[in-house]
């Protein structure tokens, strides 16, 4: 059988226009050339806060392969997952062809081809509770490494995303509001930083777990810090009975949103009023704050501080209600101190659309509660770049695709031999300073 030349064919078919009579060929025939030169760096945080090392020892415990007969080790897998998953690399099919790359090699500390995407496959499903329990554990730890000093007060941030379901996989419902099926994975952040990621099936109350979760992420901290301040903040899903007795058992202070109701509603009447005068006058929004005690059958008529906002615009009325055990001025504690949680929502974007955390397409439940952390632990390396290594730079605050963009996905030329792995990256690479400014931060010593 006559075998088919499908280079010959592209050259003849003349699919790229020529440049002043020089015509253009193109063809996968580099040699060793990498899209992903900037996959050093990522091995430079990863070394310096001993993070995949470390997660490698909790997951040798649920090992259950015969070893002698193991090619490939767990942290080399966990290199192809966390670093592809950083690198824009969401499918395990792109590992088909990237095992083959010398720069994913040498990121995984290996002079062979890595695992295949079945091999993959396995290592994702193999995953069970036990295991991603102490996975959560480990990133809490992380999270208090971040630290260089003993912090004054932690400000814990929980809230909930969509996470759409790709199949008839364990753990499927369907979510009447988001109007498909779904999960509810729980995330946890600390300003820019993760503190947990928690996956949560679509039939159950958004926050069920989230004061266990508290519980757990309360324990650890005083652990280290006996005198830290806590305050436990979230939107009006999180304002749960149970949740609020806990943090004022416990000493954690807290900062929920309150659903509005007509009581809540006759509390601000004159504020509001008074709201709509400026507002006819001015012609401009206008929001006007006040404290005042309340008291829910529902918390047995305890009487607890909330602090009510009128708002009122070209759009009419706009009552909110927020309930805190913070003491301040009440339009500092509502714009200052609640209102910047939507920051929080930046982060879990950030998961989404940057780390492919949607991504649990898995049929088992905890392999996708795995995928989950997997995202969560390459956002760390990310992290831990942005507010170390650019903390004043330009990229200070850029997004993970952002610096996915100029840091990572790098062309590069690889020349290995026995004595050397030479990486020559492209000269026209716009972020050499910052790159080598990453390189200098994390080296070893």
């Amino acid at each position: 059988m006559t075998k088919c030349n499908t280079r010959n064919k592209f050259f003849q078919a003349d699919l790229f226009p020529s440049l002043k009579r020089r015509k253009i060929k193109v063809d996968f025939d580099g040699g060793n050339v990498s899209s992903d030169g900037g996959l050093l760096l990522l091995k430079q945080v990863d070394r310096k806060i001993k993070l995949l090392s470390r997660m490698t020892s909790v997951m040798k415990k649920y090992d259950n392969r015969q070893q002698k007969k193991v090619t490939h080790n767990l942290h080399s897998m966990l290199v192809q997952r966390i670093y592809g998953i950083a690198c824009g690399y969401d499918d395990l099919n792109d590992h088909h062809e990237l095992r083959h790359d010398i720069a994913w090699q040498t990121a995984a500390d290996r002079v062979d081809d890595l695992a295949s995407v079945p091999t993959l496959c396995r290592f994702e499903n193999s995953s069970a509770r036990a295991m991603s329990m102490e996975l959560m554990d480990l990133m809490i730890d992380v999270f208090m490494e971040s630290f260089e000093n003993t912090p004054n007060e932690i400000m814990l941030d929980f809230d909930n995303t969509n996470d759409a379901i790709h199949g008839n996989q364990e753990g499927k419902f369907f979510h009447g509001y988001y109007d498909e099926y779904c999960f509810l994975p729980l995330y946890v952040f600390c300003g820019e930083k993760l503190v947990t990621a928690f996956l949560q099936p679509s039939d159950e109350d958004g926050a069920k777990h989230a004061g266990a979760i508290l519980k757990i992420i309360t324990e650890r901290l005083r652990e280290k810090w006996p005198k830290v301040k806590i305050v436990y903040r979230g939107d009006s899903g999180f304002a749960r009975r149970r949740h609020l007795y806990w943090c004022e058992r416990n000493n954690v202070d807290y900062i929920v949103g309150m659903a509005k109701n007509n009581r809540l509603k006759a509390k601000i009447v004159e504020l509001m009023c008074d709201a709509e005068d400026q507002h006819v006058k001015t012609g401009e929004t206008v929001k006007l704050y006040r404290s005042f005690e309340y008291a829910a059958s529902s918390w047995n008529n305890r009487k607890r501080k909330v602090i009510g906002k009128a708002e009122f615009s070209q759009f009419g009325e706009n009552p909110r209600f927020i309930l805190t055990t913070l003491d301040g001025d009440p339009k500092e504690l509502y714009e200052r101190m609640y209102c910047i949680r939507g920051e929080m929502e930046n982060r879990i974007k950030e998961q989404k659309l940057g780390l492919f955390s949607d991504r649990t397409s898995a049929h088992k439940w905890w392999a996708n509660q795995f995928r989950i952390l997997l995202s969560a632990y390459a956002y760390v390396l990310f992290e831990r770049m942005r507010n170390i290594a650019l903390k004043g730079t330009d990229m200070a605050k850029a997004q993970v695709g952002t610096i996915r963009l100029k840091l990572l996905k790098i062309g590069a030329v690889i020349k290995r031999n026995t004595r050397s792995i030479c990486f020559s990256l492209s000269s026209s690479c716009p972020c050499q300073n910052l790159f080598w400014r990453v390189a200098e931060t994390f080296a070893p010593g």
